[in-house]
């Protein structure tokens, strides 16, 4: 029943999302756009099929995508406050961007060859947090205590952080201006030909955290009891860390460092369904995950001719839930 209920949310929540936006369209058109009554090649048609509808999904699969990796990260450390950039990897990726709009001013050149705007960005953002994954998950091969290996990986985020604020310091206006307004978050830069790669790599992500629920489920109940039960526990971390380095890599670099939805959605489903199996809460997880996004998304457009940044939004629905969970372990 509370599936049933959650499905139905996230169902007219991506309704919303496509019926309502910054500039207003009759219902009727909508529809008639949808189900192909009416020119594809019209203008309200672009908007609707060309940015609602890829914004739309993009969001959807975005929330599910961060708030997965806010739950395996939140069972591997046993810390309610663990995130997807708890890591360091969105960090990564703020390193690569901020290299490329700051340094080289948008514009990547190999050779005789050069990749500029959208294409440059994307690139930048996949191959610092690929990168940032990749030393994590070689330190979990020499690190085998779980809460040195988070220690370590905020210590790579406040690293890249510094690096990222001193290349801030040596960049001009426009460079800045470019990287803070990349910075905010948006579901919007997604367009409906880059689309399938980020659906496609985000299922793998999602796909690699479903085999891992049995695990962390005997995880819960200790490291050595679920040794004992045949559980290899560095290929499960090493697992973990690539589905949430995956997950946290392509959401920030196609939509941004967006916050907050990896540490409150968990939670979210923890409360609402009271448990802790995970076949239980990664379903449900996701689908809170993308209700949170769906819903960000839809009120950022509703101030009309304007677009409220994401990160403006997300901490309304997230710091609510993080004071919650904290205050409720001090009672």
């Amino acid at each position: 029943m509370r599936f049933a209920m959650l499905i139905f949310l996230c169902a007219i929540l991506f309704c919303l999302n496509l019926f309502f936006g910054a500039i207003h369209i009759p219902a009727e058109d909508v529809l008639n756009i949808l189900l192909a009554r009416e020119d594809t090649d019209s203008p309200v048609a672009f908007i609707i099929l060309g940015s609602r509808l890829p914004q739309a999904v993009t969001a959807m699969f975005a929330g599910a995508s961060l708030a997965v990796s806010g739950l395996l990260l939140q069972t591997a450390f046993r810390n309610p406050l663990a995130g997807p950039t708890i890591l360091g990897v969105s960090s990564g990726a703020s390193l690569g961007v901020a290299i490329v709009m700051l340094m080289t001013g948008g514009t990547v050149i190999i050779g005789n060859a050069f990749l500029g705007g959208y294409a440059a960005i994307v690139g930048a953002a996949l191959i610092g947090s690929l990168s940032i994954m990749g030393l994590l998950i070689l330190l979990s091969s020499i690190i085998r205590n779980d809460l040195m290996l988070l220690i370590v990986g905020i210590l790579i985020g406040y690293l890249t952080s510094s690096l990222v604020s001193l290349l801030s310091s040596l960049s001009n206006a426009e460079g800045i201006r470019s990287f803070v307004m990349w910075g905010m978050g948006t579901f919007g830069d997604v367009p409906m030909s880059r689309l399938p790669i980020f659906i496609i790599a985000s299922l793998i992500g999602l796909a690699a955290a479903f085999f891992l629920a049995k695990p962390l489920n005997l995880l819960l109940l200790g490291e050595n009891y679920a040794r004992n039960l045949g559980v290899r526990i560095k290929a499960v971390r090493n697992m973990l860390l690539l589905s949430t380095g995956l997950l946290t890599a392509v959401t920030t670099a196609f939509c941004g460092p967006v916050g907050f939805v990896g540490i409150a959605s968990p939670h979210i489903s923890r409360m609402l369904f009271k448990s802790d199996n995970h076949q239980i809460l990664i379903p449900a997880t996701i689908l809170i995950g993308s209700i949170m996004t769906l819903l960000c998304n839809w009120a950022s457009t509703i101030p009309e001719n304007t677009v409220i940044p994401i990160n403006a939004l997300t901490p309304l629905a997230g710091v609510p839930v993080i004071l919650y969970v904290i205050l409720r372990k001090r009672a």
